[in-house]
């Protein structure tokens, strides 16, 4: 049997990134411990608080093997705060934050406003047919992309909310939280199963 996907469990909206999967037929698991890291086929760092997340990393001794992961190629997935924590720089961070990294991308955070700023919207999404339907909540934005990334998701106005870098994604919105599946499925079937 093939591996299931993980779904970094430390914070943030970790259970609705496993019902996504379950949706599709996926086997999704989540992970909380370093040692499972070698049981999974890819990673999902859910939305949630970028600061937490990054804090209780580091309490359950998670953050330095996910990093190496990463770095050895690990296919991971990142939404809204996510996607901050696979940023290898951010903007508006707290002093000393730290991200996994992995995507050569500049992120500022909460970009988009507070929570009452909230939207939804349909937007084009490289490798997917159609529209996507995205939610924005407290979202970042991807201010640079640098030369290994590429944009896979943009608002009209061309504001970058989506970059993908070998098997790495990174989204500004929440999938998640509107039932938009063909995401998880992008992410399992072209970077999990390449």
């Amino acid at each position: 049997m093939t591996k299931p996907v993980g779904v970094l469990s430390l914070q943030g909206d970790f259970r609705e990134h496993l019902q996504a999967f379950d949706r599709l037929g996926i086997p999704a698991v989540q992970l909380k411990v370093a040692k499972k890291l070698s049981d999974v086929a890819g990673l999902v760092i859910p939305g949630g608080e970028s600061t937490t997340i990054a804090k209780l990393s580091r309490i359950f001794n998670v953050l330095e093997p996910i990093r190496e992961a990463i770095r050895e190629g690990l296919p991971v997935f990142g939404t809204c705060a996510g996607l901050i924590m696979l940023a290898d720089e951010i903007t508006d961070g707290i002093e000393d934050q730290e991200t996994f990294g992995g995507l050569d991308v500049v992120v500022q955070r909460n970009a988009f406003g507070n929570q009452l700023d909230s939207f939804e919207i349909d937007l084009p999404f490289t490798g997917i047919d159609g529209t996507i339907h995205a939610a924005f909540i407290r979202a970042p934005l991807i201010t640079k992309v640098g030369a290994k990334a590429s944009v896979v998701a943009s608002l009209e106005d061309g504001r970058i909310v989506g970059v993908q870098q070998e098997r790495r994604l990174g989204i500004s919105f929440h999938p998640e939280l509107t039932d938009e599946d063909r995401i998880h499925r992008y992410f399992y079937d072209a970077l999990v199963c390449a």
